[in-house]
């Protein structure tokens, strides 16, 4: 099993990069054919579906971003709608729709630059996905130098381990975004 050749597989890089996105408002077809090109190497199966109209209408519905104009979406809608499918794998829909509320709220009276923030973002996530490439090779340095040798040279036993421990890892990284959208929850009942 090679660690390294397993995160090539991965598509971990790929992001929606603001400049990707047109400048003028699209149907929502449009916006399905965009996401299927830039995040078809990111499916598991082939007939998986990157975005479908119910999630986006389900994300109209829950108020995941701000009303729409003339059943068109605009670049900012697109930006949020990237950002929700980073997150919907891992946080509820009503936790999305907490974290946000207030960037939401903000877009409607006109008083955020959405585009800065989501440079930010993918600034953010190609940071992170240089550090979880590092935490990988760690974690392949713990498995040749810590762990049992009876464990680690059998192929399946040592799959199970790591299975195992990226699954623990993404519990702690669910559990602690949880805990910041409470928080915000909190910070917003507090300032009312």
């Amino acid at each position: 099993m090679d660690i390294q050749k397993q995160l090539e597989g991965l598509h971990l890089e790929n992001q929606l990069k603001s400049e990707e996105i047109p400048d003028l408002d699209l149907y929502m077809d449009q916006v399905i054919q965009l996401f299927e090109s830039k995040f078809a190497s990111s499916k598991r199966y082939e007939e998986d579906k990157v975005l479908t109209k119910t999630m986006i209408n389900n994300y109209a519905k829950a108020k995941l971003f701000f009303p729409i104009n003339n059943k068109k979406y605009s670049k900012e809608h697109l930006l949020l709608i990237s950002m929700i499918y980073q997150m919907k794998s891992v946080l509820s829909i009503k936790d999305i729709g907490k974290t946000f509320g207030e960037i939401n709220q903000r877009m409607q009276d006109d008083d955020f630059d959405l585009e800065n923030f989501y440079t930010n973002y993918v600034q953010l996530m190609d940071k992170n996905v240089t550090g979880f490439e590092e935490h990988m090779k760690k974690q392949e340095e713990i498995f040749e130098t810590e762990l049992d040798k009876d464990i680690v040279n059998d192929d399946y036993l040592k799959q199970v381990l790591l299975i195992t421990s990226l699954t623990g890892m993404s519990n702690f990284y669910r559990r602690a975004a949880e805990n910041l959208v409470d928080q915000l929850e909190q910070e917003g009942v507090q300032e009312e």
